[in-house]
């Protein structure tokens, strides 16, 4: 007798190819027949031709604090994600000795977004180890497949202490501790190596995260352990100063798959070709037999921030002194005029790698908390400082202060031309991701990238037919990161599984949340058009919320292909 069948279905098998009208059959988790199937199962849904596909493979998050409290990981598994990689960008909590927790969450508070005193309340530290926190993590049982990178700012912080964030060059007694460290976290089941060297990833007190202090040369020994073990992937934020060039070179020697994280990559209409460039040149590399991917996103790039904590801005020269200012010292420095025509001249010659160059048009007000002030809501910056006849990089200040720094404000800067980044997400060098899930939980929400694609990209836009869109999404990433049986319908694969509408499939605007530990807030999204989410079988949502289950069906993912 068979688990689950889903019936009458058009079942997309995520590897490119036309749909099928078929039954599925699901036992002890895998895949186990697809066509007309008439066999008795404990359940049967009649899907009544929704498309059912591969769930989501979603290879660029930040749930390893939420992990330790929250086994479901949501929001993603509402919006079609079956498979989350967590350890991003080199940041996380393992390895972890009791003396560096507080360092570990407030530097993750800072670079993602968090809020400090949910990471507190809420993360367990039930470990110390890499070995320990993934033994956690299978304890935990979460709703969906997760994987872990060993992570380079999270080392170094254990391995040189305070002198992490300050010091560029590791002694070799710390360069061999730090090459143990990532070798026994590929041991014990890390799906590979990731790190930054973005001049956007700050940490606690303004100080760079602790990987974009190292020299290349650290960097080049860490992810050349990949390399000696033979397995396991490497994912950077590579700001401007890993350059495509730099990654084709370790790619090259390790013979290992490099995958480039940057704003650089994304569309932006201070620099409209620049883009393009990098996808080029990693096609380039891939065609010389070196494997260098991008991972992209398909959704507009907003940020949603306040004056008193202005991280977007974090990476101009003005700002520098921001960073160690206490609230009650920021209005000072914002009515300050200096401060003000220091700002200015480096808009006039930004650096590479900055997310705001310079037009208020692509910053939105979003809220004020003054009744005056209200009129501007909505309103672009440049617009409403049209309307005020005032400068607006002087409007911006001065409407935050009158608001006692209370505006709230999205800014809009990247893959905001759909003409100009249809190429870029179609690109062979390309991955979609870049979701960010679990992180900037008070700016922003990508969690439903997937389900955005979906809904625009194919039914709305046509760029991609839906089981082109499909496969970009499931077996795609999960062959680049060689991730074995996920992201594909065939008979003998997990049944991690999505059922959804085609003609309303997508995601709802951004709704903040107060159920973070400790009564913090967060912005998620809800999807439309998802009628079920499977993983490995069990069913994680039902279209509407989060079954209550006695332990989550997904598995920690620690075997990988080569």
């Amino acid at each position: 007798m068979h688990d689950l069948v889903i019936a009458g279905a058009q079942v997309f098998d995520g590897l490119g190819n036309a749909p099928q009208s078929a039954d599925l059959a699901v036992k002890d988790g895998r895949i186990v027949a697809i066509g007309k199937i008439t066999d008795a199962a404990k359940e049967r849904l009649n899907a009544d031709g929704l498309a059912l596909a591969p769930g989501i493979v979603d290879l660029h998050t930040h749930y390893d604090a939420q992990v330790t409290w929250d086994p479901t990981l949501s929001p993603s598994p509402s919006l079609g994600v079956t498979t989350a990689v967590m350890g991003n960008c080199g940041f996380g909590i393992a390895p972890c000795p009791p003396a560096m927790r507080e360092t570990l969450l407030r530097n993750l508070s800072v670079v993602e977004g968090m809020e400090l005193d949910a990471l507190q309340a809420g993360t367990r530290w039930e470990f110390q180890s890499f070995r320990e926190f993934i033994g956690l993590v299978r304890k935990q049982r979460p709703y969906i497949n997760t994987a872990v990178f060993a992570q380079h700012s999270t080392i170094r912080s254990v391995v040189m202490g305070a002198e992490a964030s300050t010091r560029a060059e590791a002694t070799p007694a710390e360069m061999d501790t730090m090459k143990r460290a990532v070798r026994d976290a590929m041991d014990a089941g890390a799906i590979g190596f990731a790190s930054s060297f973005s001049p956007n990833h700050s940490g606690w007190g303004g100080l760079p995260m602790p990987s974009c202090m190292a020299t290349d040369a650290e960097l080049e020994s860490l992810v050349g352990v990949l390399g000696e073990v033979g397995r396991g992937v490497f994912m950077m934020a590579t700001g401007p100063r890993a350059t495509p060039q730099f990654m084709e070179g370790m790619a090259k020697k390790t013979k290992r798959p490099m995958f480039i994280s940057t704003a650089l990559t994304m569309y932006n209409e201070a620099a409209p070709e620049r883009a393009m460039t990098y996808y080029d040149y990693c096609a380039g590399a891939l065609a010389r037999g070196n494997e260098v991917y991008i991972q992209t996103t398909c959704q507009p790039l907003s940020f949603t921030f306040d004056l008193l904590d202005p991280y977007i801005l974090y990476s101009h020269d003005a700002f520098d002194r921001m960073r160690q200012c206490k609230p009650a010292e920021l209005r000072a420095v914002y009515s300050n005029a200096s401060f003000r025509e220091a700002f200015r001249a480096n808009l006039a010659k930004p650096k590479a790698g900055i997310i705001f160059y310079g037009n208020w048009n692509l910053i939105e007000i979003a809220a004020t908390t003054r009744t005056e002030n209200t009129k501007y809501e909505g309103k672009t910056v440049g617009a409403a400082a049209r309307e005020a006849d005032k400068d607006p990089l002087d409007f911006f200040f001065d409407l935050a202060l009158s608001d006692a720094l209370g505006t709230t404000y999205v800014g809009k800067f990247f893959q905001n031309n759909d003409k100009a980044v249809a190429p870029l997400i179609s690109h062979p060098a390309g991955v979609i991701t870049l979701s960010d899930a679990g992180a900037h939980l008070k700016f922003l929400c990508d969690a439903g990238f997937g389900l955005y694609l979906l809904g625009h990209w194919v039914r709305e836009q046509g760029v991609f037919t839906l089981q082109e869109g499909i496969r970009r999404l499931t077996s795609d990433p999960a062959k680049k990161y060689r991730i074995p049986d996920r992201g594909y319908l065939q008979v003998g694969a997990h049944a991690d599984l999505l059922l959804f509408d085609p003609q309303t499939v997508g995601i709802s605007k951004s709704i903040r949340v107060g159920d973070l530990p400790a009564g913090g807030s967060r912005l998620i999204r809800k999807p439309t058009g998802v009628k079920g989410v499977w993983v490995n079988g069990t069913q994680v949502f039902d279209g509407n919320d989060y079954p209550k289950l006695a332990a989550g069906p997904g598995q920690l993912l620690d075997k990988f292909l080569q």
